[in-house]
């Protein structure tokens, strides 16, 4: 997986595997879903201001990038310029407070973003759809209150997830409807669960990822890794962990089983100076990774990459996951399932362990790879009969 965050051109790539994580899925089935399916939009937030829905992303069937308006028909984006022009006005108008909407979704990977207040300013560089950056002060979304889902929808069915992998804004829940009028959703947060964020981050003393209106309102807290970018909480802010855990690696093992289906394929790891080498049952090395920097650790990337391979991918999830809660220090093997043994030491991902905690069912995407164990927010529907995006109150 690629951290989607770091690529601002919006392409096939980053489309494909969002920021969480999104699936393909099976191979299309006999069934294959329809063309389009209705998403429908519940306005709960409790607030007054018009609000505006883009969907954008990657059409499936032909791969090229574009945005699709209400009734779910494609358009591809124009072509781009350097310095980047204005993109063509993809805004729908949203539901009123304590309303609805109901528009289609095509088969597209990509996102849903809804912005209240005012729309969100894209544009078009030669390589595809400048997505906002809010890490960047100058960014011209900097200031709009906004958030978006990730989703796919192909002949295998609906993913759609909600994401807190880039940042922690706008509360809202996703869903899907089965064929039997059976919804699952994810993404509600416990009454007073926004506010319990922010204040949590404070407390913890991460209150600079917050980004605040001139007026003081909270818009945002930022990722930790958008965090070190912007200046809000130190680079080596995860760095006594990291030293800690190298540590304890250099006379003992780590053993890593990434498949739950697969008990049997195993990794043992043993650091050696700076580097972790990985070996399969047999001794042979399968990849080494050198020793992480703090970014690394909350993005799930650079000197923990994770590619779309059968060992050194699935290897690197399972570090990522076990440096942002906390794990590897108290279970030498991962992943660890039980999740009351998360974020208990003093050095571990706040961020992702605040959300967590003020998630109704427990579950997000506090970072990449949250998925590892099941612990994501993400819901899946093989025949999806329709989708749903609920903007929730934010008290």
């Amino acid at each position: 997986m690629s951290r989607l965050s770091k690529a601002l051109v919006f392409g096939v790539a980053a489309v494909s595997v969002g920021a969480g994580v999104l699936f393909f899925g099976p191979p299309p089935s006999a069934e294959a879903v329809p063309a389009t399916i209705p998403l429908t939009i519940k306005n709960n937030s409790g607030r007054n201001e018009p609000v505006y829905i883009y969907n954008l992303g990657t059409q499936l069937a032909s791969g090229r990038q574009g945005w699709a308006d209400a009734n779910g028909t494609f358009h591809p984006w124009p072509a781009g310029g350097n310095p980047p022009t204005p993109a063509p006005d993809a805004a729908i108008a949203g539901p009123a407070n304590g309303q609805t909407k109901t528009i289609r979704m095509p088969k597209f990977s990509g996102r849903v973003y809804f912005s209240i207040g005012q729309k969100l300013v894209f544009k078009l560089t030669s390589g595809g759809l400048v997505q906002p950056a809010v890490q960047n002060p100058s960014d011209p979304n900097h200031d709009i209150l906004f958030n978006w889902s990730e989703y796919t929808l192909n002949d295998g069915g609906l993913w759609i997830n909600s994401t807190q992998v880039d940042m922690f804004s706008a509360p809202y829940a996703v869903g899907a409807k089965a064929p039997g009028g059976t919804v699952k959703n994810t993404g509600h947060l416990k009454a007073g669960g926004y506010n319990a964020v922010f204040s949590g981050l404070r407390s913890a003393g991460w209150g600079g990822l917050i980004q605040n209106r001139q007026d003081g309102t909270p818009l945002r807290a930022l990722s930790p890794g958008h965090g070190i970018e912007a200046g809000g909480i130190p680079a080596g802010t995860m760095n006594d962990y990291i030293n800690r855990v190298w540590s304890k690696y250099s006379s003992s093992t780590l053993t890593v089983t990434p498949f739950a289906n697969e008990p049997n394929t195993k990794y043992y790891g043993r650091v050696s100076g700076n580097v972790m080498n990985f070996t399969n049952g047999s001794g042979a090395v399968v990849t080494s990774f050198q020793k992480p920097d703090s970014d690394s650790v909350f993005g799930c990337y650079k000197l923990l990459d994770a590619p779309n391979d059968t060992v050194r991918g699935p290897i690197s999830r399972t570090l990522c996951a076990g440096f942002n809660r906390s794990t590897l220090l108290t279970n030498p093997n991962q992943p660890d399932a039980n999740g009351a043994g998360f974020y208990r030491d003093a050095v571990t991902n706040h961020y992702s362990r605040l959300i967590h905690d003020r998630m109704a069912d427990g579950k997000a995407y506090g970072f990449a790879f949250d998925d590892v164990g099941a612990h994501e927010s993400l819901v899946h529907e093989a025949n999806p009969q329709e989708a749903f995006m609920t903007l929730d109150p934010f008290n």
